[in-house]
């Protein structure tokens, strides 16, 4: 039997480039060598032309994404590869551009009546009392992301965020328990275990979430079970309205024992320490097989 040709794609010119090699040399890692031919691309930070000369002398059975943030997970490979007929994992064009773009996002789940954080975008007028959180709209991995505190760290914030993205969204700052719900699906998704984090620092930020002992899981979340279910409920909502494919991660924070979406990430991180592989663990399913079943729904489309 023929095995099945998988380029893992990593890297690219995203500011999550260092990530993406993570996630990527664990998947290549992991993959089941009876089953895959698997083959490791490194896009370069620079997005040269030849990155892309391993198609033809490849020509894969599937694309392995492991791509994060811009130009991996906001649509745009997802079209190229498209007009190359080659079947990938995750979403597709315009549910990866959504789910992305945290101003498109929220302004989806609003019309649909699922709670999020009260939000601006940089520009408007803001006024919420005591604490906000200043983001880049087309950024993941907490990357360009601050708590402000006070007047005086705003426009130091801001100019952080600037960094990254010429678009900022300031949200209202809500204290609570943060939990990510993962998904797993084409047509039928499934929500996993909600994973509660606790982080050191004072949110699950960028070293929160890739150093070692930064913070700390737990899973199942210590939530009540009514709550629990509606994050899962709410998870596998978005995932079906929005129309994502294959596998993401719903972030939420939940405050005065109701939950709000903080985003969705359509191409959540798989290194040692990311939230969606333990989520399946606590589900019975390993990493290996978690890659398998990633792969076979993204053969389905």
């Amino acid at each position: 039997m023929d095995k099945t040709k998988v380029v893992v794609l990593m890297g690219g010119r995203s500011a999550e480039h260092e990530v993406s090699l993570m996630s990527g040399k664990r998947v290549v890692d992991s993959l089941d060598k009876e089953k895959y031919e698997v083959f490791s691309i490194v896009l370069s930070k620079e997005g040269r032309e030849d990155s892309f000369k391993w198609v033809d002398e490849i020509k894969p059975d599937l694309v392995f994404l492991a791509l994060h943030g811009e130009f991996g997970e906001d649509g745009r490979i997802q079209g190229w590869l498209e007009t190359m007929n080659l079947k990938y994992t995750g979403s597709g064009v315009l549910a990866s551009a959504l789910g992305m773009n945290k101003i498109f996002f929220k302004r989806i789940i609003e019309d649909l009546g699922i709670r999020t954080a009260d939000w601006k975008v940089w520009g408007e007028e803001v006024n919420f009392e005591g604490k906000c959180v200043v983001k880049p709209v087309n950024c993941g991995s907490s990357v360009g992301v601050s708590i402000v505190k006070d007047e005086a760290n705003f426009e130091k914030a801001i100019k952080e965020a600037k960094k990254f993205d010429k678009e900022i969204i300031i949200e209202e700052f809500l204290e609570g328990v943060e939990v990510s719900c993962g998904v797993l699906g084409n047509e039928a998704p499934v929500a996993l275990p909600v994973i509660e984090i606790i982080p050191k620092n004072d949110f699950f930020d960028y070293d929160a979430k890739y150093s070692e002992g930064m913070s700390k899981e737990i899973c199942p979340a210590r939530l009540d079970q009514k709550i629990t279910d509606e994050v899962m409920k709410i998870s596998v909502e978005i995932f079906k309205v929005l129309g994502f494919r294959g596998y993401a991660r719903i972030d939420f924070i939940i405050s005065k024992n109701k939950p709000y979406v903080l985003e969705i990430n359509t191409l959540p991180g798989l290194t040692p320490n990311s939230l969606l592989p333990k989520e399946a663990m606590a589900d019975g399913i390993s990493y290996t097989e978690l890659l398998d079943k990633i792969i076979s729904l993204a053969l389905e489309k």
